[in-house]
């Protein structure tokens, strides 16, 4: 390619003042325009295209546009484009000395390029730009497609170690509600002969006025037991959270109830409510207070039960809520503190919002303990007296082996199940349910 003068170039131009004497010798001896160097004719800002790939090599590698064929011509307008190659004599305006299209290329960083091997734009400093293929990186796929047998894998081998628990829980949880779901249906008795009889049992149980005097003393005990048995739980947890001192000791302590038997429980109990030489009416006897008789008053004898009771169980729901004490940020309560806060205001505003996911738990367990209370009432009053402690699984322990009436006492039991559901349900919709 022969060398173009400037004059040549552009007959217009005026003539300069001055000769011009570094022409040809690059950039580095001719001093650059006030205002950079003025765009190729043509160009097209933001761009290289159309160039050769012998044109890009010589570009970047700071040559002179007359050792490379279709070299850059002419400097960029701004930092923003480098214009495409011009062809073999093209007119050029502001051809420059030699590392003029490497400051070019470099000053143009988000000017795009094309490879002419792959039909894709690629940027001038980076990988090729071109569409990823659909689904992601074949490698990728594949991975995901290798980590999908060996999860398929180790979820089998997870199921056949927990499938001899699975088939017993089945078999003993889910088997004698079926059982007893399908005997509630029958007059089934102790000789194995039975009867289909359709819902008789529960049109029998509508009309008998034993089992809704049953339900009502179960309902009032659950009314004393639960608020009692998680109010001693909470406030027994409190102290222990609090309590730096022989903390595991008391725990231990206040938890040894719960693992006593509970016919052992009543025993002690019974005796310490006696009214002659009972423990507690000795004590009120030194008070100066006559003997009252706790077990023998219909209106005494459900409370009596069911503190009894509450100190036998709370111990486990002390735990619970213990560990959802201890499971709070300790941050929280100090940053109300910080704010003026005092000891109620935090446990009314800060513990008790959060714990009560716990709360729930507690109180849906308590109230299956309550509804199921028959062991205590058995060996304390045997129901009485006048069938003032005679609860609901009494009724159906009556009926079942005392009068061996399985097919109603199956539909006691399935109406029992029903009664703990909604109430469970209810208590979820009231304090169980988490807030948005």
């Amino acid at each position: 390619m022969s060398k173009v003068e400037p004059r040549e170039a552009f007959p217009d131009e005026p003539e300069p003042s001055e000769p011009d004497t570094t022409a040809g010798q690059g950039a580095a001896g001719r001093p650059a325009p006030p205002d950079g160097p003025p765009p190729a004719a043509g160009a097209a800002p933001g761009a290289l295209t159309g160039a050769a790939p012998d044109t890009v090599a010589g570009a970047m590698a700071g040559s002179t546009p007359e050792s490379a064929p279709g070299a850059v011509a002419g400097a960029l307008q701004g930092p923003g484009a480098v214009t495409g190659g011009t062809p073999p004599g093209a007119p050029v305006r502001g051809a420059v000395g030699p590392g003029a299209a490497a400051g070019a290329v470099t000053a143009a960083s988000s000017a795009a390029v094309t490879d002419p091997k792959r039909d894709t734009a690629r940027p001038a400093d980076g990988p090729p730009a071109g569409p990823a293929p659909a689904g992601g990186p074949p490698g990728r796929a594949r991975g995901r497609g290798g980590r999908r047998p060996v999860r398929r894998r180790e979820a089998l081998v997870g199921l056949a170690f927990v499938a001899p628990m699975l088939v017993l829980f089945l078999v003993f949880r889910f088997g004698p509600t079926l059982g007893a779901a399908f005997l509630s249906l029958t007059d089934y008795r102790l000789s194995g002969e039975w009867t289909f009889i359709g819902a008789a049992n529960y049109t029998r149980l509508l009309d008998d006025h034993l089992f809704w005097e049953s339900l009502g003393v179960t309902a009032v005990y659950t009314a004393l037991y639960v608020p009692m048995t998680v109010l001693l739980a909470l406030g027994t947890a409190v102290l222990l959270h609090r309590t730096l001192w022989l903390r595991g000791f008391f725990r231990g302590l206040f938890f040894l109830p719960y693992v006593t038997s509970i016919v052992l429980a009543a025993v002690i109990w019974k005796w310490i409510y006696e009214v002659e030489d009972g423990l507690l009416n000795a004590a009120l006897g030194v008070l100066g207070t006559g003997p009252v008789d706790f077990l023998g008053d219909e209106s005494l004898v459900l409370p009596s039960i069911a503190a009894a009771t509450a100190w036998k169980g709370f111990g486990y729901s002390m735990l619970i809520l213990l560990a959802g004490l201890q499971s709070i940020p300790r941050e929280v309560s100090e940053a109300a503190t910080i704010d003026g806060a005092s000891a109620w205001q935090r446990f009314r505003w800060v513990t008790l919002p959060l714990l009560r996911p716990v709360l729930f738990f507690v109180l849906v367990i308590e109230a299956i303990q309550a509804f199921q209370v028959f062991d205590a009432m058995y060996v304390m009053t045997a129901g009485g007296p006048v069938r003032a402690s005679y609860s609901l699984v009494y009724f159906l322990y009556d009926s079942g082996f005392k009068f061996f009436d399985f097919g109603y006492a199956s539909a006691v039991g399935l109406v029992l199940f029903l009664i703990v559901l909604v109430f469970s349900l209810i208590q979820r919709r009231l304090i169980g349910r988490e807030e948005d």
